[in-house]
C-alpha cells in the first residue's frame, strides 16, 4: 500500500512540475538553513568535548569585590596549584598555565615566532594530549626541556624524530625537545604548538610566588567521586587561610567554559550560549516557514485535486487512507528536499565556514548526522504536510465532485491568509533586527575612545629593543613619518594590570578600589593622543617622575577632592604625586564608560612598543622605515606587529558575526516567503482568469488589473508590518538592554523596513499579475 501511495505522489509531483519545483525549494532552502545552523550550534555545544576527561577538568576563578562591585577573573595566585590537592581532599591534579605567550625559536638556519605556553607537566595528561614521540612522565624532568607539536617538528626538522635535539628561545639558551605532541583538538579551548615548564616563568618572576598576586591561570582535575559543591565550599574562604586575602574562590567546569563565560556582580550571567539559543530559535523558524509555504501551496493546489478526491471517495477510500496518501506525497517531497539540501551544503558550506570563522563539515558517516537529516525530513513533512492532508481528505464527495468545497473554502483562505502575514512577519523582524545590530556596533565604533587608534601599531618587546629604545625613537623620529613612539607594559586596547589597596585623603577606610595601571614611558600620552585636561605631562627624564602619577577623570571624580593635580595617592606604603589628569578613554570593554586609571612613569617592565605614524604619512612606506629600523636595533627577531584599529575591530566579533548571520537569514526567510507568494499569486490569477477577461472586455486597463491583483497581498504584508513592529522592537531593546553604552531604536528603521517587505512581495507578485492582465481576453473566456 505504501509503495501505492508513493507511486501516487510521484506521479502528482510529474504532473505539476511547477508547484513541485517551488516546494522543493523552499523546502530545501530551509532545511539547509537549518543544517548550516545545526552544525555551528553542534561545534558549540561540544566545545572540548574531543578531550577524553573534560568531564572532570576545571578552572579556578576568582570573585574580587570592590566598592561594593565583584568582578570574575581568570587570574589565580601562583602557589595555589601546588598546594590544593595537599589542602583540598577530591582534586586529583593540578596545573598552572602562564596563557598565551609567543616566543622566538631557532635552529640556527630557521627562526620563526611561534605560539605556545608555560605550564605544568600534569596539563599534558589532563588534557589527554597524545605524544607521538617522547614521554609525557619524563618530559619536564629538566628546566629547560620543550614538548612541541607535529607541525613545529616538521618546520624545524621534518621528518626526523627531534627528541633529543635542541632549539633556541629568544636567542638565549638552548631548549632540549623531549616528546612531540599530536596538535590539540580545533574546537577547544587549548591552541598551543609548544609546552615548556612553568617553572621557568617562576624563576623569571618572583612574585609568582606571593598568595596575594594574580596572573596565572590554575586548572582542576577532580578524582571521579568528588562532590563538586563541598569542594566549592571549601574554595570560598581557601585564600583567606593563605593571608589577608578576601578574594572567593570556585571551579568551573570545563564543559562551561565557552558557553557560560558572562558573569555579573560575581554570578552566572550567560555568555555564547545566548548566541546559541537564539540561533536555534532562528532555525525553527525558518523551517517553519519553509513548512507554512507548502501548506499554502498545497491548499491553494487544492482544486485541482477537489475531483481526485471525490471520485476516490466515490470508489471506498476513506479518510484515514486518503490521508496517508497525502502524508506520503508531503514526506517524499520533504525527502526529495533534503536531497537537493545536501547538494547545496556542499556548495555553501565553505562560504558559511568563512563567515562564522570555524571549519564545520557534514560527515555522513557520523550516524547523528544522518539520523538528523531523516529526522528532518521526517519531521518537515509531517509538519509540512498535516494541514493539507487534513484538508483534503475531509471534502465531501458531492461537493468535491462539483468543485464547491475547493472554491468555497473560506476557511482555507482564511488560513492561507493567516501563514503569509506569519511568513512575512518573521522576515520583517529579522530585517529590523540586522539594521539595529549593526547600527549598534557602528554607534560602538564610532564613538569617542579618548585616545586616536588609527595609524597607530603595537610591537611586542623582545630582545634588545628595550635597551635601544631612546635611539630607536630618535631613528623613527628622523623618518619624517612617525610622530612618536612609546613603552608600555600592556598594549592600548587591552590593560591587564590592576589592584586594589589604594587610599587617599579622605578616602573612606572601609571601601577599597579596584584600579587599572599601565607602565609607560615620558612619550606615551603624546604618542596615544590622549586628552591632557589638567596638569602636566611625565617629564623626559623618567626617573624625575618616580614619584608621579597621571590619573584619568574618572579616577578624579572617585577620589573626590583629592583628585586633582597636586593631590596625593597611596599605594604599599608609598605616596605618589598626582601631577596631570586625562580624559577618560576605552580599554578592556568598548561598551561601558570611563573606569579608574592611572599611569606610572615607569618603564621598568615593559611589555610593547605602540608607534603612532604621522597624519599625511604613506602607510607602506612608513611600515618599511620602521622596519628597517627596528631589524637594525634588534636583527634578531623579526618585525611583528598589530594595527590597533584592527584590534578595536575584534572586540565586536560576536556581535558582528549576529549581524551578518541575521542579515543572511532574513534574506532567506524572504526568499522562502517569497516563493510562497509567487505560488500563490499565481494560483489567484489561475482562479480569476475568466473574472480578469471579463473586466478588460469592459475596459479595465493593465495598470488596473496588477493593481487588482496586488492589492490583497499587499494587505497582508501591511498586516505582517503591524506585527513584525512591536515584536522587533520589544526583541531589539531586551538585547540593547544589555549594553551600557547602546543606542535609541529609531522609528525610521521601521518604516524602511516595512516598504522593503512591500517592494519585495510586489516585485514577486506582480510578474504574475501582469501577465494575467496581459493575456488575451478571448482566451481567458474560453477557458473552462
Amino acid at each position: 500500500m505504501l509503495r501505492s501511495y508513493f507511486n501516487i505522489a510521484l506521479r502528482h509531483l510529474r504532473k505539476n512540475r511547477g508547484y513541485s519545483l517551488l516546494n522543493i525549494a523552499g523546502l530545501a532552502t530551509g532545511i539547509v538553513c537549518a543544517a548550516l545552523i545545526g552544525l555551528w550550534i553542534e561545534a558549540e555545544l561540544t566545545y572540548n568535548h574531543d578531550i577524553p576527561g573534560y568531564k572532570n577538568l576545571y578552572l579556578v576563578r576568582e570573585n574580587q569585590t570592590y566598592d561594593g562591585k565583584t568582578d570574575t577573573y581568570r587570574a589565580t595566585p601562583g602557589p595555589m596549584a601546588k598546594a590544593l590537592p595537599g589542602d583540598i581532599p577530591g582534586i586529583a591534579k593540578t596545573a598552572r598555565s602562564g596563557g598565551n605567550s609567543r616566543e622566538l625559536f631557532s635552529d640556527g638556519k630557521k627562526t620563526m615566532n611561534i605560539n605556545g605556553c608555560y605550564a605544568d607537566a600534569n596539563l599534558m595528561s589532563m588534557l589527554s594530549l597524545q605524544l607521538v614521540h617522547g614521554n609525557a612522565a619524563t618530559a619536564f624532568q629538566q628546566l629547560n626541556s620543550l614538548v612541541i607539536s607535529e607541525e613545529m617538528a616538521t618546520d624545524f626538522f621534518g621528518k626526523q624524530d627531534p627528541v633529543g635535539k635542541t632549539l633556541k628561545v629568544n636567542n638565549g639558551n638552548d631548549y632540549m625537545i623531549t616528546g612531540v605532541f599530536k596538535a590539540p583538538p580545533e574546537n577547544g579551548s587549548f591552541q598551543f604548538q609548544w609546552l615548556a615548564p612553568f617553572d621557568i616563568e617562576e624563576g623569571r618572576q618572583a612574585w609568582l610566588r606571593r598568595w596575594d598576586a594574580n596572573g596565572i591561570q590554575t586548572y582542576v582535575q577532580l578524582q571521579p567521586t568528588a562532590d563538586l559543591a563541598v569542594i566549592n565550599r571549601q574554595l570560598k574562604g581557601y585564600l583567606a587561610t593563605k593571608g589577608d586575602i578576601s578574594t572567593e574562590c570556585f571551579l568551573q567546569a570545563m564543559d562551561d567554559w565557552h558557553l557560560y563565560d558572562q558573569y555579573t556582580d560575581g554570578k552566572l550571567s550567560g555568555g555564547r550560549i545566548q548566541y546559541v539559543r537564539l540561533f536555534s530559535l532562528i532555525a525553527g523558524i525558518i523551517l517553519l516557514i519553509a513548512c507554512i509555504n507548502f501548506m499554502n501551496l498545497a491548499t491553494a493546489n487544492s482544486e485541482k485535486r477537489a475531483r481526485e478526491v471525490g471520485v476516490r471517495k466515490v470508489m471506498g477510500a476513506g479518510k484515514g487512507r486518503l490521508l496517508l496518501q497525502f502524508m506520503a506525497e508531503s514526506v517524499l517531497m520533504a525527502y526529495v528536499a533534503v536531497g537537493v539540501a545536501l547538494l547545496a551544503l556542499l556548495v555553501v558550506l565553505p562560504l558559511f565556514n568563512a563567515v562564522v570563522g570555524k571549519q564545520l563539515s557534514l560527515d555522513l558517516f557520523n550516524p547523528l548526522h544522518i539520523v538528523l537529516l531523516l529526522l528532518i525530513g521526517l519531521i518537515t513533512g509531517v509538519v509540512a504536510g498535516s494541514y493539507p492532508a487534513l484538508y483534503l481528505s475531509s471534502f465531501n464527495p458531492v461537493g468535491a465532485l462539483k468543485q464547491l468545497k475547493a472554491r468555497g473554502g473560506s476557511a482555507a483562505g482564511f488560513i492561507r491568509r493567516g501563514l503569509v502575514v506569519t511568513q512575512f512577519t518573521v522576515s520583517i523582524v529579522l530585517i529590523i533586527s540586522t539594521v539595529i545590530v549593526y547600527q549598534q556596533i557602528h554607534h560602538v565604533k564610532s564613538r569617542n575612545l579618548g585616545f586616536e587608534k588609527d595609524r597607530l601599531i603595537s610591537v611586542v618587546l623582545q630582545g634588545e629593543l628595550g635597551k635601544h629604545f631612546d635611539a630607536l625613537v630618535h631613528d623613527l623620529r628622523q623618518t619624517g613619518l612617525v610622530a612618536d613612539a612609546a613603552l608600555s607594559q600592556s598594549p592600548m586596547l587591552n590593560i591587564w594590570y590592576n589592584m586594589g589597596g589604594y587610599s587617599w585623603k579622605g578616602m573612606d577606610p572601609s571601601k577599597d578600589v579596584l584600579v587599572t595601571y599601565n607602565g609607560v614611558s615620558p612619550q606615551y600620552i603624546h604618542t596615544m593622543n590622549m586628552r591632557l585636561v589638567a596638569g602636566r605631562d611625565f617629564y623626559e627624564d623618567a626617573r624625575a617622575d618616580s614619584n608621579s602619577v597621571i590619573i584619568n577623570q574618572s579616577m578624579a571624580a572617585q577620589m573626590g577632592a583629592e583628585g586633582r593635580v597636586g593631590g596625593i595617592i597611596r599605594h604599599s606604603n608609598r605616596a605618589y604625586n598626582i601631577v596631570g589628569i586625562v580624559g577618560d578613554f576605552l580599554y578592556n570593554n568598548m561598551y561601558v564608560n570611563g573606569a579608574p586609571f592611572l599611569l606610572y612613569s615607569n618603564a621598568e617592565y615593559p611589555g610593547y612598543i605602540s608607534v603612532r605614524f604621522k597624519q599625511d604619512a604613506d602607510i607602506s612606506k612608513a611600515l618599511a622605515q620602521t622596519e628597517k629600523i627596528f631589524t637594525r636595533y634588534n636583527p634578531a627577531y623579526p618585525f611583528e606587529y598589530a594595527f590597533t584599529d584592527v584590534e578595536f575591530t575584534k572586540f565586536f566579533n560576536e556581535e558582528a558575526l549576529t549581524g551578518k548571520l541575521a542579515g543572511i537569514f532574513a534574506s532567506l526567510a524572504i526568499f522562502i516567503s517569497c516563493l510562497g507568494l509567487f505560488g500563490l499569486a499565481a494560483y489567484t490569477a489561475e482562479r480569476r482568469t475568466k473574472e480578469i477577461g471579463i473586466r478588460k472586455v469592459m475596459g479595465a486597463s493593465v495598470a488596473g488589473l496588477t493593481g487588482l491583483l496586488s492589492r490583497e497581498f499587499m494587505k497582508l504584508v501591511a498586516v505582517s508590518c503591524l506585527l513584525a513592529f512591536p515584536a522587533a522592537w520589544w526583541l531589539m531593546n531586551n538585547w540593547l538592554n544589555e549594553y551600557a553604552y547602546r543606542i535609541t531604536i529609531s522609528w525610521w528603521i521601521f518604516i524602511i523596513a516595512g516598504i522593503l517587505a512591500m517592494l519585495i512581495a510586489l516585485a514577486t507578485v506582480s510578474y504574475q499579475a501582469l501577465k494575467a492582465a496581459l493575456a488575451n481576453p478571448v482566451k481567458s473566456l474560453r477557458a473552462e
